[in-house]
């Protein structure tokens, strides 16, 4: 008896476990079939937002019709402590999302956590608990559970990738801050530390062989266009003059994306929070300010890059959707308001 009732737990709970879809779902170059996902990113910040984003996790899983969700980092805002606490009231709400949830982590969660506010840190011990609390599976989403390519034997479980529909998309770890490369002030530094230089040329390095994975797979399958996420603005269109010493540590990335962009025979979309006012603009089209600033002799025409709402100004949600194949544009973006923001 002892035997059987085991037997039928065990049954039991292999019909409860949830299904693993899959991130690559259409084998081949797909069928350019319509799909969508959402997009959120530097939510919730502070009180206010903490006690409305369960229901803006509601609002979007309400959207059936959506594939996945990205949030493109920033948990919580720069002047709040980065505690375990803090993380597992995080992922408590990540885990109410009914779609697979793609998280890449930003600077507010990790980079920063240094400041004296934040805790006063060791920044890389609190990139540590961020992957041991949100990539606990490498290989599957948090909500829902999808497969993706996972960074993991790198060290980088965060960086995923894989494609829907004709559309090669990726999440990079590359936050603000300078890519984590701003002195740890509320430790006492006024230069990075060994272990910071360390821990961000290890990074860089795989968020390139990412983005070169990513657009060689593209290229094979003959995708119609790539999705790149990232928390950094690494072309903040709010700063008038910006100085290496705030940007410079991305001049590798971004070479990468201008290399890897012009090898690919279709737009590209990088997804990026950061700034927090939404913006659709081509920062390495020909002329622009950034290309001489990163060293860049040669544009990417075919990279555009949208900024999605966020901190006071999180008051919707970025869907966007794949259109059939043969459309002007493979992609659309559209503002999903909010039922009840916080402002």
């Amino acid at each position: 008896m002892a035997a059987i009732a085991a037997t039928a737990l065990l049954l039991a709970t292999a019909l409860a476990t949830p299904a693993l879809a899959h991130g690559t779902d259409d084998g081949g170059n797909g069928s350019g079939g319509k799909f969508s996902f959402g997009v959120i990113g530097d939510v919730p910040y502070g009180a206010a937002e903490i006690a409305a984003f369960p229901s803006y996790i509601q609002d979007i899983n309400a959207h059936t019709e959506l594939s996945f969700v990205g949030h493109v980092g920033d948990i919580k805002n720069g002047s709040s402590v980065c505690s375990d606490d803090y993380f597992a009231a995080i992922r408590k709400n990540f885990d109410t999302f009914t779609l697979p949830l793609v998280y890449t982590p930003g600077d507010n969660e990790w980079t920063d956590c240094h400041r004296a506010n934040n805790g006063a840190y060791n920044p890389l011990e609190r990139l540590a608990a961020v992957r041991k609390v949100f990539s606990p599976k490498p290989g599957v989403t948090l909500g829902a559970p999808m497969k993706v390519d996972s960074q993991a034997s790198s060290g980088l479980p965060e960086n995923v990738s894989f494609r829907k529909h004709g559309i090669a998309i990726t999440a990079v770890n590359i936050p603000g801050s300078d890519n984590s490369m701003l002195p740890w002030a509320g430790l006492g530094q006024t230069a990075p530390t060994a272990e910071q230089l360390a821990e961000v040329q290890q990074r860089t390095q795989g968020d390139i062989r990412e983005l070169t994975d990513t657009f060689r797979e593209a290229r094979k399958h003959h995708d119609r266009a790539v999705v790149v996420m990232t928390q950094a603005d690494m072309f903040d269109p709010t700063v008038a003059s910006p100085s290496q010493a705030d940007f410079g540590a991305y001049a590798p990335l971004v070479q990468s994306l201008i290399e890897q962009s012009n090898a690919f025979d279709g737009p590209v979309y990088l997804i990026n929070g950061d700034s927090h006012v939404f913006n659709e603009d081509h920062p390495l089209a020909a002329g622009s300010s950034w290309l001489p600033f990163y060293g860049q002799a040669v544009a990417a025409k075919n990279l555009t890059r949208v900024t999605v709402d966020g901190s006071s100004n999180a008051k919707d949600w970025l869907k966007v959707s794949a259109t059939t194949k043969g459309s002007p544009a493979p992609l659309t973006f559209e503002r999903i308001p909010f039922t009840h923001p916080a402002s």
